[in-house]
């Protein structure tokens, strides 16, 4: 196989919500393949030191502030880093939020709050991004979902359905912009120690119970989504568009423990 399908070297890459967690892994991810970043977050100069880390690693970054609650703000960042770069050509559209309670207590202000950032946010992002993309009749984009774009699960009603509708929105999006040479994907992790889920893994009977789920007997590591972000990125993916690429360890699976076989 052609390694250069996967070099993104020349490519201008968007990922937003890149302050910390899963955002920086992606970024790290495109940049070692050569691409040049857009950094974004709410406040840029949380940026500062990932800038450093991305020139280390002998790609630009430049960090700018993004609300993907706010119109006026996506439109700014996407104006400030085509005009900066002269192009974009990957959107990683990461920026998400969770509240986690039981679907009883939750208010009008917490569903607006996660559907605002995660939908509303997503969909916003990606057309102002596209516009750009269409003139050049190329681009990728990469939404975001969860695990919880095919599972539900108790506690995440307003996240779950979030990303239920970024996994539809994405296919949808692939409709709309496939003639313009725009791919649109869902890229799915499953469970991830992130900032996000940081107080689940602190209780090692959910731990253990998770491991039992899932086929490969182990939680997700970042690093385990650093091909998937290249591959959707990349050439190599220019005929996949519309899916979701679920990385779950194969949790999905719905595998539950075998239960022992009686002797006869």
């Amino acid at each position: 196989m052609n390694k250069q399908m996967f070099d993104l070297t020349g490519k201008v890459a968007v990922v937003t919500g890149a302050s910390r967690g899963l955002g920086q892994y992606f970024g790290r991810a495109l940049a070692r393949a050569g691409a040049d970043l857009v950094i974004t977050s709410r406040q840029a100069d949380t940026l500062s030191e990932f800038k450093k880390e991305i020139e280390s690693l002998g790609r630009a970054a430049l960090p700018l502030a993004l609300d993907v609650r706010d119109y006026d703000s996506i439109q700014q960042m996407v104006e400030i880093g085509c005009k900066h770069y002269g192009q974009i050509d990957i959107l990683v559209n990461n920026a998400g939020c969770n509240v986690r309670k039981p679907s009883t207590e939750v208010t009008w202000d917490d569903w607006n709050l996660v559907l605002n950032t995660n939908l509303r946010g997503t969909f916003f992002v990606a057309q102002a991004v596209a516009k750009k993309m269409i003139s050049r009749q190329y681009g990728r984009i990469i939404n975001i979902g969860s695990v919880t774009s095919v599972f539900g699960y108790a506690g995440l009603a307003p996240y779950c359905a979030s990303r239920g509708g970024v996994k539809q929105l994405t296919m949808s999006l692939a409709d709309d912009w496939g003639e313009f040479g725009i791919t649109v994907n869902c890229l799915a992790p499953g469970w991830f120690k992130t900032e996000q889920t940081r107080a689940l893994y602190e209780d090692q009977s959910w731990v253990d119970y998770l491991v039992d789920r899932i086929p490969l007997k182990r939680p997700g590591t970042p690093h385990d989504l650093d091909g998937a972000i290249v591959f959707l990125a990349s050439d190599a993916a220019e005929y996949v568009t519309g899916q979701t690429l679920l990385i779950d360890g194969g949790i999905t699976t719905g595998s539950t423990r075998a239960l022992p076989t009686k002797k006869a």
